[in-house]
């Protein structure tokens, strides 16, 4: 039998289930719902809205933010590939490629799970970042403090493979307990925080622990079936609950956690009761979000779909995670996203009542790239001068009707967002605007001068004075005042 087929019925635990029961996922099913490292997300008639009103309160802080600044960061942005998922055989296909070390897979494991003894991000300065997600217009900062892994980019006093062990060279540095110094910087500026945290474990011992039937083959889960090794499964739970507690009231107020790796559920055999030290966590921080992502059910409080934006309106709450390169992580050379794309991208998912965590990886020196600065600025400037028309807005309809997007503020302001994707694209000076309900004024949200209109009941015409001089602007914002 080929490893990839080794035991699946065994590994994804039982198929037959008691009346009632959901039953278990099988491994395909598991493999299924993350193609190449992308999650598929959850579908929004399965949320479940909490009932905790802190949480709900939490909540409607969150769909205020509107921008998040997501990063993801290890001792693989050393050798600019994908993180983690290089680690997992079952996934090698995809992730490996660019990878050439000349050594059978054990052996690339160990040299991969070895890059911590190079990891020396002399050059991190965490109020410069901080400075610059402010000007930005970022909101709120998503990163991860552990990805699949498993190296702590915090002093945890639960693991050896972290920034602060003495194998780092970088453990001696006054900035080593990265999220301490990090998180602490991005308060200061009022930007919320998310700690991102992978469910799995790949560095674990009671995770891919040795010895068990997989062998040296390894996918994404367990190197056992937690059901026929029930200590060893506890071990991890316990070692897993002790690491969220650990980030939870060591590191200031979270305002987030945001886990992934949506195949470590009840549903695949893989349950880590969550919720059980989630509702313990919410004593000592009170409304934090949990973003139990793919999983769904009552720990799940807001989607998050990745790479990708969904085509309609969700109606609860979401945040697409998107790359600003091509990459999550650090890609030497990579290129980026434009200012342009990038404000494109955010009216989009901001009329759909969404937010955007918009991803850049550091490089392993500890600078942020130069192209993903130039457009953070870029996209800042726009914000300094249309921000109103996105923080604090909903979604209200239309939502979308060609290249026009439409937010509110309650009942008494409309924003309509005219989006030009092309700088060579020619600015109308009429415009019309699909939007049914009585307007008593439009001004120009930048220069707030008011314009003429006309309505009847197809919509509202708007007469836009000036001549286009150079390059089409990004967006063209109007305020409509409702009665």
């Amino acid at each position: 039998m080929a490893n990839d087929d080794l035991g699946r019925e065994q590994l994804s635990g039982r198929t037959d289930t008691a009346e009632g029961e959901r039953p278990a996922v099988t491994e395909e099913a598991v493999e299924a719902r993350i193609e190449q490292g992308v999650h598929n997300y959850s579908a929004a008639e399965d949320y479940v809205w909490p009932t905790d009103p802190e949480v709900r309160e939490k909540l409607e802080w969150f769909q205020d933010q509107k921008l998040a600044l997501m990063m993801h960061w290890g001792p693989y942005s050393q050798l600019g590939v994908v993180e983690s998922w290089a680690l997992s055989d079952a996934d090698a296909d995809w992730s490996r490629t660019g990878i050439d070390w000349g050594v059978n897979a054990k052996e690339f494991k160990q040299q991969y799970f070895g890059l911590n003894r190079t990891f020396n991000p002399v050059r991190f300065q965490p109020e410069q970042w901080a400075e610059l997600a402010e000007e930005a217009g970022i909101r709120y900062l998503v990163f991860t403090t552990k990805h699949h892994d498993g190296f702590c980019m915090w002093d945890s006093a639960y693991s050896d493979y972290k920034i602060t062990a003495e194998d780092c060279p970088y453990h001696t540095n006054r900035y080593a307990d990265i999220c301490g110094h990090l998180f602490e910087a991005f308060r200061k500026k009022g930007i919320g925080i998310a700690a991102y945290f992978s469910k799995a474990d790949w560095h674990n011992e009671h995770y891919w622990s040795p010895g068990y039937q997989r062998g040296d083959y390894m996918w994404r889960g367990p190197a056992y079936v937690p059901e026929e090794h029930p200590e060893e499964w506890e071990k991890f739970v316990q070692f897993t609950h002790n690491q969220i507690k650990e980030l939870a009231s060591q590191y200031g107020k979270l305002d987030i956690m945001w886990f992934d790796a949506g195949w470590v559920c009840k549903e695949s055999g893989q349950d880590i009761s969550l919720g059980e030290v989630i509702d313990e966590v919410r004593a000592w921080q009170p409304g934090m979000l949990c973003a139990d992502r793919t999983v769904g059910g009552p720990y799940e409080n807001y989607i998050t779909p990745e790479q990708c934006v969904p085509e309609e309106p969700l109606g609860v709450p979401w945040e697409s995670c998107i790359t600003l390169g091509t990459s999550f992580s650090f890609a030497y050379e990579d290129t980026y996203k434009s200012p342009r794309e990038v404000v494109c991208l955010l009216v989009d998912i901001v009329a759909k009542g969404g937010n955007l965590a918009i991803n850049v990886g550091p490089q392993p020196d500890g600078r942020l790239p130069q192209g993903a600065v130039k457009t953070l600025r870029g996209l800042g400037e726009w914000l300094a001068d249309y921000g109103e028309a996105i923080y604090g807005t909903r979604a209200c309809a239309p939502y979308k009707a060609g290249n026009l997007a439409f937010t509110c503020k309650g009942d008494k302001a409309v924003y309509v967002l005219e989006l030009f994707v092309h700088e060579t694209e020619k600015v109308p000076d009429v415009v019309t605007i699909p939007y049914l309900r009585a307007v008593q004024k439009i001004t120009l949200l930048d220069t707030g001068e008011e314009l003429s209109f006309t309505a009847d009941k197809t919509g509202i015409t708007v007469n836009v004075p000036g001549e286009q001089q150079g390059c089409a602007p990004i967006a063209r914002v109007y305020k409509l005042e409702t009665e």
